[in-house]
């Protein structure tokens, strides 16, 4: 990160930047991983009632918690692109040390990236709620750690989660005009947050999406008790258990609509993009951690004779998940740029409709990049990378929820398919491949321009041939699309920034990076879908007939 930051920071920038950048490696190194490993088995629990019988819906967390809430709010993790002190750099500024905070954190980045949604959302489009909105972005920025409020994000009901126009919850306004929500959320994270942002179908509203609205809702009265809301379990989840993920029903929960009575999955998409931005930069700091991890070990292991630091094939094996890591990286943070150059209104048409399009793709790429590489680094430690006392096995269960949240990669994918489908965005995205690799043919770095260059014509001449292939066969392939784009977009900023390395460091572990990562292979494109018939025949188990 060292370089990428002397790269895209100016010097002015840089200086004030680097001292809390080394203060939150620091932290992340020392206290907070302390913290993480002491109350790692410190999971939340569901109080439902008092002493007195009475329902209060109590969920503690661990003790952690409460230091990295204070380091969050003291850091200025959600402050600092809403300050904007660095323009169009605030983003890079603030990801730069959500990167260093994550893999020490108990993934208190899942409360931090939905209450970064909530401010955005309420800063571009709450100007419906005056005061409320002004009380409520305060407390969401806020650098006071006895002030700074979190946010949830309640999407996922019963009927399914990326489907969200299928959303059943009612909103009710009441004689006095207010509205008051009814329905059941089946998975909300950071159910201890003080305000959330959700979707809930004005009554007498259509069906889908547009029929619903974007409300906002304070959990707790001045009492501290959860107003219409009941608490009907915790999760039993896979991972990211020390998060608390509520199951809640909602009868009668006063809220505020946000932006009108309708267009409600159109609303919330600032949210969702910011939250998978947030992922993506989740996702490359816990396959950086793994990395560490197995880097470290490797020089303590000895085995056949010697430290498995000194063994070829695990070297290979230690190179290959470096290559997808420094790659997984250089992705995620040329969205980030793209994200706080939008914010800053550096962008034009062509940058948004490039920005949609890099979105779903980044998180796609870098989730399953990461629950790969949290496998192989259990792999590198043997049989004890499967023991809970190392704290390892957890590695891989938190980072398989990073290609699950925020869109799966079908349907990410489709979401990328939809977006070339509806502008020029795969003609930018290419040129861009095109020109960010240029510069790499007067240096070592030809081999990853070129695979990068050939998969991107690849890219092309395939969705050029949507009209001979097909409806059917076209969306088929939009995972085998995406992924094969996503990599490729990853190699050429990879390359790129190799190439500047080079020429202004003399360091070439970046340009290894590219080469590995090119001959591990960006185009998955190769495999053209078969036919509906026989495809669907084996993925649901049918009879297929014989093919003499």
């Amino acid at each position: 990160m060292k370089s990428w930051i002397h790269r895209h920071l100016p010097p002015d920038v840089r200086a004030g930047v680097e001292p809390q950048l080394r203060h939150m490696g620091d932290l992340a190194a020392g206290q907070l991983l302390a913290l993480s490993h002491a109350h790692r088995r410190d999971e939340p629990v569901h109080v439902p009632f008092d002493a007195w019988g009475r329902r209060i819906d109590d969920v503690p967390v661990n003790t952690a918690w409460s230091t990295y809430a204070r380091v969050a709010a003291e850091e200025g993790l959600i402050a600092i692109p809403y300050e904007r002190a660095h323009g169009p750099l605030s983003r890079l500024h603030q990801f730069a040390l959500v990167y260093l905070f994550h893999a020490s954190s108990q993934v208190y980045t899942c409360p931090l990236a939905m209450t970064d949604g909530c401010a955005r959302t309420l800063e571009t489009l709450g100007g419906e709620l005056g005061v409320v909105r002004d009380r409520v972005f305060a407390h969401l920025v806020s650098r006071d750690p006895a002030h700074a409020w979190t946010s949830g994000q309640w999407m996922t009901e019963r009927i399914g989660g990326s489907d969200v126009g299928l959303s059943e919850t009612v909103a009710r306004r009441g004689a006095d005009g207010a509205f008051t929500l009814h329905g059941n959320k089946w998975f909300t994270s950071a159910v201890g947050s003080q305000v959330a942002l959700t979707l809930a179908r004005p009554e007498g509203n259509g069906p889908g999406g547009k029929g619903l609205a974007l409300f906002l809702v304070e959990l707790r009265g001045e009492d501290g008790r959860l107003r219409g809301i009941t608490v009907l379990r915790l999760k039993e989840k896979l991972g990211t258990r020390n998060l608390p993920t509520a199951e809640l029903e909602l009868d009668g929960t006063p809220a505020l609509p946000v932006a009108g009575l309708s267009d409600g999955v159109r609303n919330i998409g600032a949210m969702l993009n910011l939250t998978r931005t947030w992922n993506a930069v989740c996702a490359a700091a816990t396959l950086r951690r793994g990395l560490a991890l197995a880097r470290d070990y490797a020089h303590r292991r000895v085995a056949f004779g010697a430290p498995l630091a000194e063994k070829p094939l695990h070297l290979e094996t230690l190179a290959d998940l470096a290559a997808e890591q420094e790659a997984s990286f250089a992705l995620t943070f040329f969205a980030v740029d793209l994200l706080g150059r939008q914010e800053a209104g550096e962008l034009d048409a062509s940058g948004e409709a490039l920005l949609r399009l890099v979105q779903p793709v980044t998180k796609l790429t870098t989730g399953r990049q990461t629950v790969a590489g949290a496998s192989e680094v259990l792999e590198s430690f043997g049989g004890a990378g499967y023991v809970e006392d190392t704290g390892l096995p957890q590695l891989l269960r938190d980072g398989q929820v990073l290609s699950i949240w925020e869109g799966t990669t079908n349907v990410l994918a489709l979401e990328a398919y939809r977006a070339v489908l509806r502008g020029d965005a795969l003609p930018l995205a290419l040129a861009l491949i095109r020109r960010r690799v240029e510069g790499a043919f007067a240096t070592s770095l030809r081999e990853p321009a070129g695979v990068a260059l050939k998969a991107a014509d690849h890219l092309e001449s395939w969705w050029a041939d949507a009209g001979a292939r097909g409806g059917w066969l076209h969306e088929a392939g939009a995972r085998r699309f995406a992924v094969t784009l996503g990599r490729t977009l990853a190699l050429a900023m990879l390359t790129e920034h190799a190439a500047w390395a080079l020429a202004h460091e003399g360091d070439g572990r970046c340009a290894e990076a590219a080469r590995r990562f090119a001959r591990l292979g960006v185009d998955r494109l190769v495999d053209v879908p078969r036919p509906p018939g026989p495809t669907t025949a084996l993925a649901l188990g049918e009879p297929i007939e014989f093919e003499s």
